[in-house]
């Protein structure tokens, strides 16, 4: 099939997760023999920062305005079998107007943000989505799944609407034969809302094992924030050494964010790519998780500092080991770019014959 993608940026990861989220999905949609066009709107604060301006796995097209997008692409949208707007795209009502007008294949709306698309409808900032369109789009993308998708169907009229998570590159994400150096790390960026949860799973668990290092790796933490002395920062840990930190750890700490908690059904890129290195993961609970991974089994959960201190002490170094190794497999089975990237084509043959699917 002919994809065309209208997105934020596919050539440009500097200050957006989308591209790393478009780059590995259609990687894999090249890979099963589909044909991509991305159009991106060029911006001042990307087109010094392409760090991948000519992909192998699709072709670019950037536009200035709105107008030149409709000049220069109209016949590209009207011939392609599938045509995706993605979440924060500029003027992004009005591109998907002209490309629902204008395709006379799928359309879809590609929400790499579900949680604050809901938030900003309820304030009535229609940024790159109002409630009418959602309506005319054949097929809603979400990040969130759950009882958000029958609430878009319900309550904002999609016709579609279907879950299509993050994912993970396990040529870039898998088990290393590694010095455990941490008991246990977190990596993220400070928030206000996280950063409880970092407290309480963290923190107070490391003063608690003072024999033991514990890690946080991220930006933007308060300097005078009181880690036990046993926490190390790191205050920027780049892409390529994620796997090696993650690698590095007896236990991997996974903390979500408020409007994520909220919706639910919301599983993070870093939860994934814990799991690819085959590290065992302590989360925080949020409803949805159990449809991600089986609690005990692939994932421990913890709502205190007692329960973390609890696991340290309870599970077995082989016990450790299989948990890591169980959450693996599950996401090398269910949540790789490569299982999105099949979701999507079969979410496409459902609207165009509701009974039949690749």
């Amino acid at each position: 099939m002919k994809f065309v993608i209208i997105g934020l940026s596919v050539t440009s990861s500097w200050g957006n997760g989308h591209a790393t989220t478009y780059r590995a999905l259609l990687k894999e949609l090249k890979a099963l023999g589909h044909d991509i066009l991305f159009l991106e709107k060029d911006v001042p604060w990307y087109s010094p920062h392409r760090d991948m301006p000519n992909p192998n796995f699709c072709q670019i097209g950037l536009y200035k305005t709105n107008e030149e997008l409709k000049t220069n692409y109209k016949e590209e949208i009207e011939k392609a079998d599938v045509v995706i707007v993605g979440s924060y795209v500029q003027q992004g009502v009005e591109v998907g107007n002209w490309a629902i007008e204008t395709a006379t294949g799928v359309t879809a709306f590609y929400d790499i943000d579900t949680p604050v698309t809901l938030a900003k409808l309820e304030r009535k900032d229609y940024e790159y989505l109002d409630r009418e369109i959602i309506s005319k789009y054949d097929l809603y993308l979400s990040f969130s799944g759950g009882p958000i998708l029958r609430h878009l169907e319900e309550h904002y009229g999609s016709p579609m609407a279907k879950a299509l998570y993050c994912s993970v590159d396990p040529d870039l994400y898998y088990p290393e034969d590694r010095l455990k150096k941490w008991k246990m790390g977190y990596l993220g960026t400070y928030s206000d809302d996280r950063q409880p949860t970092v407290q309480e799973l963290l923190n107070k668990p490391a003063a608690q094992f003072p024999s033991e290092e514990f890690v946080v790796a991220g930006p933007q933490y308060p300097e005078d924030f009181p880690w036990s002395k046993n926490v190390e920062r790191i205050d920027h840990l780049p892409p390529a050494e994620h796997r090696d930190f993650y690698n590095s750890q007896e236990f991997t700490l996974n903390v979500t964010r408020e409007d994520m908690i909220k919706a639910g059904y919301s599983p993070s890129v870093r939860l994934f790519e814990a799991a690819a290195c085959g590290v065992p993961i302590i989360s925080d609970y949020w409803d949805g998780i159990h449809s991600i991974f089986e609690q005990e089994k692939e994932i421990l959960i913890a709502r205190s500092s007692e329960e973390v201190e609890e696991y340290f002490r309870s599970i077995s170094e082989e016990e450790r080991k299989q948990i890591g190794e169980n959450a693996r497999q599950k996401v090398l089975k269910s949540h790789t770019a490569q299982a999105r990237a099949k979701e999507l084509v079969n979410y496409v043959k459902e609207v165009l014959k509701p009974s039949e699917k690749v």
